[in-house]
Order: C-alpha cells, then structure tokens, then sequence
C-alpha cells in the first residue's frame, strides 16, 4: 500500500507567497489601466462637449450664456441622456468650461487631467504653445 503524501506547512506557505506575488503584480497593473481610462474618457469628454456647445452657438445662442450654463445647453442640444453625468471628467469632476480669444471659441478643461499630464510629464493636447516658444531651446 501506498502512503498518503500530506503537503506541508512550508509548501503551503510558499503558494501563498506566490498568490499574493501574482495578485499585487496583478492589481498594479489594473490601477494603470484604470488611470488611462479616466485620461482616455475626460479626453474624449472634452471634444464632445465642445463640439455640442460650439453647435449650439452656431446656432444662434450668446457664448457668455452658453458657458454660464453648459448643462442647460447639454440638455438642449438632446444628445447626451444625462447632460449633468456627461459634463464630468474621469474622475467624477465637472469641466470648467470658459469662453476664449475674445469670445469665438470654448475652452473646456479638467484639473485632474492637467495634474494626470504634470505627474507624467506627458503633453496636454489642449495647451497650444505659442510661436515664440517654438523657437526657443529646450532645457
């Protein structure tokens, strides 16, 4: 007959260390792809919202009112379900949204996504250097 082989302490022990190795290797890597997903969704939030409102203007709508109530204008325009969830970035935040260049254009924008592109040194797609920064050298 055959003995009956029991795992031991030790071996038991050794799987969960590799468990608990696999699973923070794991949950870093989600936190990652979370964080890329708030960037990817305020981004594209962003260009939405600009563009609904920039069409309600052209439509014949005052710019200083339509930045003074963007969710009015939301809702107005019919193409979000829920203009107040649809002007929030990310991170759950509500754009600024403000009126630029003498009043012709909309500029929205989100403090954790500027703070996400500080941290990561990464280029704010929105910030348009000016010409005489082109020129200049990089240090």
């Amino acid at each position: 007959m055959r003995k009956k082989r029991y795992m031991s302490l030790l071996e038991i022990m050794i799987v969960i260390l590799l468990i608990g190795i696999i699973t923070s290797v794991v949950g870093f890597n989600v936190k990652g792809s979370l964080e890329k997903g708030k960037v990817f969704k305020t981004e594209q939030a962003i260009v939405q919202i600009k563009d609904l409102l920039l069409l309600e203007v052209a439509g014949g709508s005052a710019i200083e009112l339509v930045v003074a109530s963007p969710v009015e204008y939301l809702r107005r325009s019919g193409v979000p379900k829920e203009p107040k969830k649809f002007i929030l970035d990310g991170w759950g935040e509500t754009l600024t949204v403000e009126a630029t260049y003498s009043n012709t254009d909309i500029k929205v924008s989100s403090n954790k996504l500027n703070n996400y592109y500080i941290r990561t040194n990464k280029n704010n797609p929105d910030v348009v250097e000016s010409e005489d920064d082109q020129d200049a050298p990089k240090y």
